[in-house]
């Protein structure tokens, strides 16, 4: 990974999101744009940091916005994931209304007619 990326402000818009677990539709949804851009700025992305998968962009984006060594060692690296995973875990209990949509089931009518019989 590069730990010098720089990214514009749109990249670094979506790459949160992306960091963060929205998917490519939310992040469209969410700043207004075509599906298409986001596809297109996440390879752009990816290329940039060197990335080829959203869980390594994700630890990429939470290691440069936080300040977290990439060469922490591996308890280390767990304290630190379980810290962020905490704070992940109490800001979607949170807010969880917020951020669940919930769709009502569709009702379909359903009529029965009796057939008369000849």
């Amino acid at each position: 990974m590069n730990k010098n990326a720089e990214l514009t402000k749109r990249e670094g818009q979506i790459a949160e999101r992306i960091a963060w677990g929205a998917s490519l539709k939310e992040v469209a949804h969410a700043l207004h744009i075509a599906y298409k851009t986001v596809d297109n700025t996440r390879c752009k992305i990816f290329e940039k940091t060197g990335c080829s998968k959203i869980n390594e962009l994700s630890a990429w984006w939470f290691c440069t916005r936080y300040g977290i060594s990439f060469d922490l060692s591996p308890m280390a690296r767990s304290a630190v994931a379980s810290f962020l995973l905490l704070i992940f875990i109490g800001g979607e209990i949170h807010y969880s209304k917020d951020f669940c949509r919930y769709r009502a089931g569709r009702r379909y009518r359903v009529e029965y007619r009796n057939r008369i019989k000849d």
